[in-house]
């Protein structure tokens, strides 16, 4: 099953080679969509510099040779070198035929690889704050991405659940008690028994040993070095920790609608037993030298100020280990043990030179072979009206948890004004599918690695480019087929175009297995986004001009019919692939 760009393809190349003789086979034909024809074939521009003709006569050369027989009704040559074709509206109806009888709407299976996806990345202890909000849902979008297109996804979500604040955090945790309510806050309202922990922790440090703080400073540290040595109840109270942070972490992912799950944990303490065989092997194959106490890696192209090399530092002088030492250990670990064929680490875009530098590295050492793609996607900020990072009114991270309930309580002062009709329990759920939409769809609908400002109310407008808007065209879909009394999965009746709208809807359904292929290709689920927007729009004016259910004819019904029923079930795979929830109703 291919789309009709794809199916052109080795037609354009076909007739360049003739055209223009064998060598220029592997030319790109430069298929564009134009407003003048179903295609543009655009590659005579690109070439006529090369064979030394001008551009009209190359583009005539390539349309004689043209053989678009059963799949254009026209070809022609206009401006200084385009090629317009249209394609034949039988041919369009087959390929249609096809897209309809597939229960993958279209999508290919790819062959499988395995692609472990770094994302999240919450830390123990803390509470999720609004920089997670888009690593968390590119990375799920991208892992449901790649599995749809048949892959294996190895989730790891490499939350910071190790180092030196787990000793104050410990002794917090025991003074407090396992089970009291503050204890309980680390399910709750992680920030607050952290700030209670370094409260305490800072006071020890400037009081007198005889003041209140007592020496809980010194215990800490102290916890540290049994943590690190291995100490089984220490170990023990880390688990604790751990777990009330799980409750919620699982919260927050259930909130937000994301694959994650405690299986997909694989924080910095896993990596902590090999973090100096890491380092011996580095010193071993002389990757890595001592410098100032610190053992570090320097490579070629890395300098900073006044041409200083810049060192990746895997073991501190005081012995302890970084986020490269780590970083080195997961990278070693998702190639040699997870069997990568593609790595993604879906991280802030600041990280960049971090990651390159450890990739480089890793190279170095063998531990990332050149069959292996890994990729930084990388992630900018969200911003608030005054274009900053957003915050608080107090400058401090805007928790992930109060965004989502603003985004809800929204949401759900829309549906109250336009659905009165609906009972509380129905308007509850509307509003959460469309609030938690339209924070995700905001998201996801711009460059992963663009900024963008956060303003609820227009994520949650049923107009414009938001995710509610594309959940009330699928609302509006199973609307019709609620007054007809049939099921849409079922509608697979064959397709007739006459209308410039259902001809244009058609040409839109039969590109989504390419667009979903090229999010898997380049990681930027925008591109997703931005096709369900414009299918949204294209079914709309299909709507508007095309009687569905007043059709002329009962064979005329049952095609637009089967018409919405594709696009419905194209946008609710689309959404799914987004981690978007299609309401029944709106």
């Amino acid at each position: 099953m291919v789309s009709p760009l794809v199916a052109l393809t080795p037609t354009v190349s076909a007739a360049i080679a003739a055209a223009l003789g064998e060598e220029y086979r592997d030319a790109d034909p430069v298929l564009r969509p134009s407003q003048f024809a179903d295609v543009q074939v655009n590659a005579a521009l690109a070439l006529a510099k090369k064979v030394g003709r001008p551009p009209r006569d190359v583009a005539t050369a390539i349309v004689e040779h043209l053989d678009v027989d059963g799949l254009a009704d026209s070809v022609e040559v206009s401006g200084p070198g385009f090629v317009n074709v249209r394609y034949s509206d039988a041919w369009l109806s087959g390929l249609l035929a096809d897209v309809v009888a597939d229960d993958r709407v279209g999508v290919p299976t790819q062959e499988r690889q395995t692609i472990p996806i770094d994302y999240s990345a919450p830390n123990v202890a803390k509470e999720m704050h609004v920089g997670h909000l888009r690593t968390t849902v590119v990375g799920d979008s991208l892992a449901r991405t790649l599995e749809h297109l048949g892959h294996r996804v190895v989730r790891q979500n490499h939350v910071g659940d190790w180092g030196t604040p787990f000793g104050m955090l410990i002794e917090h945790l025991l003074e407090v008690g396992e089970h009291s309510r503050e204890a309980e806050l680390l399910g709750t309202d992680p920030n607050a028994f952290y700030q209670a922990a370094r409260v305490k922790f800072d006071a020890a440090e400037k009081a007198d040993p005889a003041g209140s703080a007592g020496d809980f400073d010194t215990r800490a540290r102290g916890r540290v070095v049994r943590l690190q040595a291995g100490d089984p109840d220490t170990l023990r109270h880390w688990h604790e920790l751990l777990d009330l942070s799980k409750q919620y972490f699982n919260r927050v992912y259930r909130t937000l609608g994301v694959t994650l799950t405690d299986d997909d944990l694989a924080g910095e303490s896993m990596y902590n037993d090999v973090l100096a065989d890491i380092c011996d092997e580095l010193e071993a194959k002389g990757i890595a030298t001592m410098s100032d106490g610190a053992l570090c890696v320097f490579l070629d192209g890395y300098t900073g100020r006044e041409g200083k090399p810049v060192p990746l530092i895997i073991r501190k002088s005081d012995g302890g280990y970084g986020y490269a030492t780590t970083d080195l250990a997961t990278i070693r670990h998702r190639v040699q043990k997870l069997g990568a064929d593609r790595v993604l680490y879906v991280v802030g875009a600041t990280q960049a030179l971090h990651f390159r530098m450890v990739w480089d590295t890793a190279r170095k050492a063998g531990w990332l072979t050149d069959d292996v793609e890994v990729t930084h996607v990388q992630i900018g900020n969200v911003l608030g009206a005054d274009r900053k990072i957003l915050k608080t009114r107090s400058g401090k991270p805007l928790r992930l948890v109060a965004l989502l309930d603003d985004a809800v309580t929204t949401a759900r002062s829309v549906i109250d004004g336009t659905r009165p009709d609906l009972d509380d329990d129905t308007r509850a759920t509307i509003a959460r599918q469309i609030g938690i939409g339209a924070v995700k769809y905001a998201d996801l609908s711009v460059a992963h690695d663009s900024e963008y400002v956060f303003d609820l109310d227009r994520m949650v407008s049923l107009t414009g480019n938001t995710g509610p808007y594309l959940q009330y065209v699928v609302a509006r879909i199973r609307s019709i087929f609620r007054q007809v009394g049939l099921d849409p999965q079922a509608q697979r009746t064959a397709v007739t175009l006459g209308e410039p709208t259902e001809r244009a809807l058609a040409l839109k359904l039969l590109g989504f297995g390419d667009v979903v292929a090229e999010v898997g290709a380049t990681y930027e689920p925008h591109r997703l986004a931005g096709y369900l927007f414009e299918l949204a729009q294209s079914f709309s004016a299909f709507y508007e001009s095309c009687p569905v259910l007043k059709a002329e004819t009962d064979e005329l019904k049952q095609s637009r019919l089967t018409l919405s029923a594709l696009v419905l079930r194209v946008m609710v795979t689309g959404l799914d692939l987004l981690g978007v929830e299609a309401p029944e109703q709106m």
